[in-house]
């Protein structure tokens, strides 16, 4: 044994020291370093996503039984989304706890929607009931755009704008208080719809199809006006 090497560390396999600051191990005092590393300053950014998917991969049944029991309770409960789902249900579609997963996701995202499959939710990406909530509803109307705009997803990057701005004006996920105290934006006017633009450029800039972030704010500009009005099925944005 080195002078270097204490007793039970583990030397990194290609014997060269590990640089991003993360220490594998489930035990109490291992993760009270990680997040004393991560809180100085001294874990990269590799490190704390090493951190991060350890994590998730240890409270998995935990992160997907608290999503299941939620999503449970807000389709039964929640007004936004049983009203969506009897939208969607009024359109032929069928969105209920058999086609709503509560999944451990490695991308970090909240949650998504395919016509074929029904709603993922990211299970460890959920913070709170709110948090879920809020991914409910914004993937719920997408399957509503998609029963009854019948949505191009694969190469319509209009299509794809107009859902993402109704999606995120409708959901609640850009309502002022979660963009105060969940993403430090602070301004007082304009604030919803910023929010909206904001987050509808990035979700058409991840699509294949589009080439850079020019192009994908040039397509949401080009359907703004007509897609951000379009409340249905709700009567105003009121969430």
């Amino acid at each position: 044994m080195t002078d270097s090497q204490s007793p039970g560390a583990t030397a990194p396999s290609n014997g060269k020291p590990d640089t991003t600051g993360f220490l594998p191990g489930d035990d109490t005092w291992t993760q009270f370093r990680n997040i004393y590393s991560i809180l100085t300053g001294k874990m990269s950014n590799e490190g704390i996503e090493q951190f991060r998917v350890a994590r998730d991969t240890r409270n998995e049944e935990a992160d997907c039984k608290r999503c299941e029991d939620q999503r449970d309770f807000l389709l039964q409960y929640s007004p936004t989304i049983r009203f969506l789902s009897e939208s969607i249900q009024q359109l032929g579609g069928d969105l209920h706890n058999h086609n709503i997963y509560c999944r451990r996701c490695t991308d970090r995202k909240g949650g998504g929607f395919d016509p074929e499959y029904g709603i993922l939710i990211c299970a460890n990406e959920m913070k709170d009931q709110g948090h879920l909530e809020d991914t409910m509803a914004h993937e719920m109307v997408h399957a509503f755009d998609h029963l009854r705009f019948k949505v191009n997803w694969s190469d319509n990057l209009r299509h794809a704008a107009c859902t993402e701005i109704r999606a995120s004006s409708l959901s609640g996920e850009c309502r002022w208080a979660r963009e105060f105290f969940r993403r430090g934006q602070w301004k007082l006017t304009q604030q919803h719809q910023e929010c909206v633009r904001r987050r509808a450029i990035l979700s058409v800039r991840a699509r294949p199809t589009c080439k850079d972030e020019a192009h994908a704010t040039r397509v949401v500009n080009e359907v703004w006006d007509s897609c951000f009005r379009d409340t249905r099925p709700f009567d105003e944005i009121y969430r």
